[in-house]
């Protein structure tokens, strides 16, 4: 049977809830959102519909305010309906997929898919959001048809951010709804699905609960405060930065309460689970939840922010002492283990990390020991194969490594030796793979990444990575071009891949070096076209500030005036050479890497891309190519009659006040990206893909584009606006006089400078505008004090 979904109903508003139900807004679906009636309503206010969905419509008013946006633009919030359990139930029977997210408790739980059973139409889809009750328990005493199409999906909070989507089929879900959602959460989703079995918190939370109950018990056991642990817990170990204490504060320290006295409590046959459940919480979980200080959300938890400000004006952020249970200023510790992260290969690290006899290292040694065979003896238990129990950790925990990725980096033997030093279990499964000569659960072989694989005791392709082109698995291969920040990869097919490979991927000389060969023999070779793109955190930070900052500061104007004009006959080369070129991004798209991205023939821009020209945050305009393309697109919107002036003044608003993007979606109501040219991508793993399917589309019947001669700009009539404008900012003080000087010459550009009428230019008369004030911006020590500001406290100067 094939499933087609367009109208969802969600069941249940709390934060899960109404994320969910404003992520599925986000993918185009039609959304009803349901939520009980307020219990204290007088006789009088249960008449009013208004007063009956108060918690419903309170609900979705607050995940439209939350921060980060749960919505790519506001006005998808349209898609969302929101109604009430005694009133508008019935309403679920038009629905294709009703998703119940109400309160983590059985009896509430059946009693809604009870109701839900009398009112769907044969054949709906219904899953439950459950993080850790089992599906099969939910499932009693439903009808034929409703369990054979019901299934766990389990979203991470926050829905629309959190990329693993556990999918967990009972005993009589149907294969084909299996399927359905696999593919749905992959390719509409965007998500990373995972087939879970049907056991207590699935794999996510499964896995969660274990590291961190470990990372308590280890924190009292080697008496460390909760700042020592965050220190050696976040990013030094490939963890988020909110490491293990923030992390609680963040989700919600009853939520995880809750979640681990449930796996606690429905475990069985588990070494650790059975070793601790009946210790019972730390003294100071209970005085948490206890005082009902539940993390941000209660406004204190493991930390608390105060009234109080330091010299710099930043909150003091007070620790919770675990010994005296008081609050006291957070200390900054500067752990001695802390220094490998300047190790920036992760296994060297790891290796180093492990290793040592400071107290950090004997606790992450421990703690990693725990981790790794806790993992292995979950399979198969939890999940068939170990590359889902790591998929999972990514994805849900925000882990860059799952277990068995950092055991390959520790080492099979080593992580096997450390195991038993600390009196663990290793696995069988894993000794019976040592003993066979395997000294990896994974390995690359002819560019694709295999995976141990339990049943066939063989390396297998790892199928969660089949549909998606993973750059880390072409390096065995000879590059086509490769340089200090760039690797040229054959993508198959006769398409070139240009990979930035530079620190945060900042864009630089040998950058363009490598996409000027790339074009040169694209068009010399054959090739068929060429996907500039990487898997990296951000396509890129933009252009590399340091670079230009030392330049500027030497006053060596000719070298200056090279190097941006090397980078705007760079950006007219990919726009105007003989083969497509299409972009493939993800994360911070600014700068430099938005000029890049304007001039391509296209773009496939994964949904959770920020994208913007945010040079004058710096004192700087964009000066390669990028204020020249938003005059052309001005241009290009520019008809017979109209007025002109509020388009000029819309992207001269757009690079003044440095707009950024929050999401891809968004990015086409700022100009940045253009309907027909570019592509929103749910999955950022699939990019590059898209990417690389879309230069062979484009080449086969490919023609380069000319260069633009039929620009239109305002010139003095549109000065005058623009400059008013500015004048006016200033005045109520909503700007610097820097900024005012600033957005002169950005005014100056899209306006084609002191004409005395309105008439066409080239792209290389606006060229010359941008390089001109780009260089009379450097050669101001207030733009030299932004640009070293910028660089030493990684946010913008106001001078």
């Amino acid at each position: 049977m094939q499933y087609r979904l367009k109208k969802v109903a969600v069941l249940g508003s709390g934060v899960m809830g109404s994320g969910i139900a404003c992520h599925l807004a986000n993918i185009g679906l039609d959304v009803l959102m349901l939520d009980i009636v307020p219990f204290n309503l007088s006789d009088e206010e249960k008449k009013h519909p208004a007063k009956r969905n108060s918690i419903v419509d309170g609900a979705l008013a607050a995940a439209l305010k939350s921060k980060p946006a749960a919505l790519f633009k506001s006005d998808f919030a349209s898609r969302i309906t929101t109604g009430n359990f005694d009133d508008d139930f019935a309403k679920v029977a038009d629905a294709d997929w009703i998703i119940e997210v109400v309160i983590e408790r059985l009896d509430i739980k059946r009693q809604i898919l009870e109701k839900v059973d009398t009112h769907r139409k044969a054949g709906s889809l219904v899953t439950s959001n459950t993080s850790s009750i089992p599906i099969h328990l939910l499932a009693e005493g439903r009808s034929e048809d409703f369990r054979s199409h019901f299934c766990g999906t389990h979203f991470f909070n926050p829905p629309r951010y959190l990329r693993l989507f556990e999918v967990i089929p009972h005993a009589s879900t149907r294969p084909d709804v299996v399927d359905f959602f696999m593919h749905y959460g992959d390719v509409y989703l965007g998500k990373q699905t995972v087939l879970c079995k049907d056991t207590p918190g699935f794999i996510g939370n499964r896995i969660g609960v274990m590291s961190g109950v470990m990372m308590m018990d280890l924190t009292l056991k080697y008496d460390m405060s909760i700042e020592e642990v965050d220190a050696i817990t976040g990013s030094l170990i490939g963890r988020p930065n909110t490491a293990t204490y923030r992390l609680q504060d963040l989700v919600g320290i009853d939520t995880s309460a809750k979640v681990s006295e449930f796996v606690m409590g429905n475990v069985s046959d588990d070494e650790y689970i059975d070793a601790v459940k009946g210790k019972g919480n730390p003294a100071f979980m209970d005085f948490l939840l206890q005082e009902k200080f539940y993390g941000n959300k209660s406004g204190q938890g493991f930390y608390k922010k105060t009234a109080e400000r330091d010299e710099a004006g930043k909150s003091i952020i007070h620790a919770l002492n675990l010994k005296t249970l008081e609050y006291a200023p957070a200390t900054n510790p500067r752990p001695a283990i802390g220094k490998a992260k300047m190790i920036e290969d992760m296994g060297r690290r790891m290796q180093s990390i492990v290793n040592g006899e400071e107290r950090e290292h004997k606790f992450l040694r421990e703690y990693f020991a725990g981790l790794i065979a806790y993992a292995a003896n979950r399979v198969p238990e939890i999940a068939d194969d170990l590359y889902s129990v790591d998929d999972a950790m990514r994805t849900g925990y925000f882990w860059e490594y799952g277990p068995f990725e950092t055991w390959d980096q520790i080492g099979l033997a080593a992580g096997i030796a450390m195991i038993e030093e600390q009196g663990g279990k290793v696995a069988d499964w894993v000794k019976d793979m040592q003993a066979a000569g395997h000294d990896a659960f994974y390995r690359v072989d002819d560019g694709k990444r295999q995976y141990y694989d339990l049943a066939t005791k063989a390396y297998q392709p790892v199928p969660s990575l089949e549909p998606y082109i993973i750059l880390d698995t072409l390096r065995e291969k000879t590059p086509v071009i490769k340089n200090a920040s760039a690797t040229v990869h054959d993508l198959g097919d006769g398409v070139m891949g240009v990979e930035f490979t530079s620190k945060s991927n900042s864009i630089d000389d040998a950058i363009g070096e490598a996409i000027n060969e790339a074009i040169d023999r694209a068009e010399g070779e054959g090739w068929q076209g060429i996907v500039i793109g990487n898997n990296g955190k951000n396509f890129t930070v933009g252009a590399n500030l340091m670079n230009v900052g030392m330049v500027a500061m030497q006053q060596d104007w000719k070298t200056l005036d090279a190097m941006v004009n090397g980078f705007q006959q760079l950006n007219m080369k990919i726009k105007t050479c003989k083969v497509p070129v299409v972009v493939a991004t993800q994360g911070y798209v600014f700068g430099g890497g938005c000029e890049i991205s304007m001039h391509a023939d296209a773009g496939v821009y994964a949904a959770e891309s920020y994208i913007g020209l945010v040079e004058v945050g710096v004192g700087l305009i964009p000066g390669g190519g990028g204020t020249k393309e938003m005059a052309l697109r001005a241009s290009d919107k520019f008809f017979e009659g109209d007025v002109q002036m509020p388009t000029l003044i819309d992207a001269f608003q757009t690079i003044a006040t440095a707009k950024v993007s929050t999401s891809a979606a968004e990015a086409f109501d700022f100009g940045y990206l253009l309907e027909g040219k570019d592509f929103v991508e749910m999955n950022l793993q699939r990019n590059i893909g898209e990417a690389k399917h879309k230069v062979l589309e484009l080449a086969r019947e490919y023609v380069a584009p000319s260069v633009r001669e039929d620009i239109t700009v305002l010139g003095r009539a549109g000065l005058a606006a623009l400059y008013t404008a500015i004048n006016e900012f200033l005045l109520g003080k909503y700007i610097s006089e820097y900024d005012a000087v600033v957005a002169r010459h950005v005014a100056n550009i899209l306006c084609g400078g002191e004409l005395t009428q309105s008439q066409t230019v080239s792209e290389q008369y606006l060229l010359d505008l941008e390089r001109e004030a780009f260089l009379s911006l450097l050669g101001n020590q207030k733009t030299l004090e932004r640009i070293q500001y910028t660089l030493q406290h990684n946010k913008p100067l106001r001078n």
